[in-house]
């Protein structure tokens, strides 16, 4: 329970050490050092007002940490500002200290890897997975921005499209099962529409709702996966597809379309169909097309050979297919699915078992490798 506590306090913790001054790294490590100092002492004396504990022992390992005889003068202004004791405020910044991440000094990739780490809970494998890039090349990437802002006052926020990024990932890997992020990445971008008119908060929040109205049939009781065509869609949360459906028809409705916008339309195309055959492929596949225009992503043309295999025929998905790197991630679990509707069983068992090998959460694997045993026990 106390790692639960610790962990959804640490965003807000680290955001008033550096509103007080001071730089990330340092009041990085000052809350690491209070979280290990509260798992020893909190099982045997558990403090009335966990926040105001953490917020004091985490601003004293800072000052502790910047003593030296050229930081003095700076470290007894700062101790001026140690806060008082008794309770802390109850404010959220976990959506301020997201902006704060997203320096100017950082590039965006570097600002969205940082605040994951920092803030998001994410490890530097889950975020080197997200970016299609090896955890050495990540865990490098965090460390050159920890040190390209270490020093730097946090007074200028980022922009609102790494934060959103941020965000978006935060859920797709709340959403993957690994980790539970999926609800507090929509509660901040709730947050974030509330107080930010513009058509792509409004997106990424449409998206986040239609995807979450599905979230309860996407595994089966033991945990197994349930693909899109096989879940029980009477199951699937109607109030949060018809809130996701009215915010993504007034944001299209501004004509300043962005990817996330034409994601949520992708998803709320599904969410519309009363069977999976009912689905408009033909209209995802367009809207595919117009990702595909906005972001040139990889992933977006992997996604969209798929669409192209319902609307025009396995075979027209497998030449789409055919076009792409067949090194990205879910490329040999895309192609298994087109061999095996194109009629060719004994391809697409290879495919799902070397799927299989490569899939990235213990769930994902055991799926694949029941389709291959499916097929394999045909033979």
């Amino acid at each position: 329970m106390d790692e639960a506590l610790l962990r959804s306090l640490t965003p807000n913790v680290l955001g008033i050490l550096v509103r007080r001054g001071a730089d990330f790294a340092a009041a990085e490590d000052a809350v690491q050092d209070a979280l290990v100092e509260a798992l020893r002492v909190w099982p045997a004396d558990h403090p009335r007002d966990p926040k105001g504990w953490l917020v004091t022992v985490a601003w004293r390992k800072f000052l502790d940490a910047t003593r030296s005889d050229t930081a003095r003068r700076r470290r007894e202004d700062l101790v001026d500002e140690e806060p008082a004791p008794g309770p802390a405020r109850s404010v959220d910044d976990t959506l301020q200290l997201y902006f704060l991440c997203a320096h100017p000094s950082l590039t965006p990739s570097s600002a969205v890897a940082l605040t994951l780490r920092a803030v998001g809970g994410l490890t530097t494998r889950q975020i080197a997975q997200a970016y299609l890039v090896p955890e050495a090349t990540m865990a490098q990437r965090i460390s050159r921005a920890k040190r390209t802002v270490n020093g730097v006052r946090f007074d200028q926020p980022g922009d609102v499209a790494t934060v959103l990024r941020v965000l978006y990932l935060v859920f797709n890997e709340g959403y993957s099962g690994d980790v539970d992020l999926a609800a507090e990445a929509i509660r901040l971008t709730r947050q974030l529409a509330a107080g930010i008119d513009h058509p792509e908060v409004a997106g990424l929040l449409a998206l986040m709702l239609l995807h979450h109205a599905r979230r309860g049939t996407r595994t089966a009781p033991d945990g197994s996966l349930v693909p899109l065509a096989e879940q029980d869609r009477s199951r699937w949360d109607t109030k949060l597809i018809a809130e996701g459906v009215e915010i993504l028809q007034a944001a299209l409705a501004r004509d300043r379309l962005g990817e996330f916008q034409a994601q949520a339309a992708i998803a709320a195309l599904h969410a519309d169909a009363q069977t999976a055959e009912e689905t408009d492929w033909v209209q995802i596949v367009e809207w595919y097309d117009e990702l595909v225009r906005l972001t040139d992503s990889p992933v977006v043309r992997l996604n969209r050979a798929v669409a192209v295999g319902e609307a025009d025929g396995p075979r027209a998905g497998l030449a789409a297919l055919a076009e792409l790197d067949d090194s990205l991630p879910r490329h040999a679990a895309v192609a298994a699915y087109l061999h095996e509707r194109d009629g060719d069983p004994v391809t697409a068992a290879r495919l799902y078992a070397e799927a299989a090998q490569k899939a990235p959460n213990l769930a994902e694997r055991d799926y694949l490798t029941r389709q291959a045993a499916r097929l394999n026990a045909r033979r």
